[in-house]
């Protein structure tokens, strides 16, 4: 599944990172690495929904 995020629904794949965050990887970028997710690009889809990643929390964050 996230393998394959520029396909999915963005809502899903942000739920799914989001969980996977809180249960089983300590950053984003371990969870990018184990899944071989570029991070840059990964990075710029996360600013084309307007998110973005909050190491402080370890979490996926709506940029309000």
């Amino acid at each position: 599944m996230l393998e394959n995020y520029r396909n999915s629904d963005f809502n899903i794949t942000y739920s799914i990172v989001n969980m996977k965050l809180r249960d089983e990887y300590s950053s984003l970028e371990d969870l990018l690495r184990a899944y071989d997710i570029d991070a840059e690009d990964f990075m710029a889809y996360l600013r084309e929904h307007g998110c973005s990643y909050d190491s402080g929390t370890n979490s996926l964050k709506t940029d309000d």
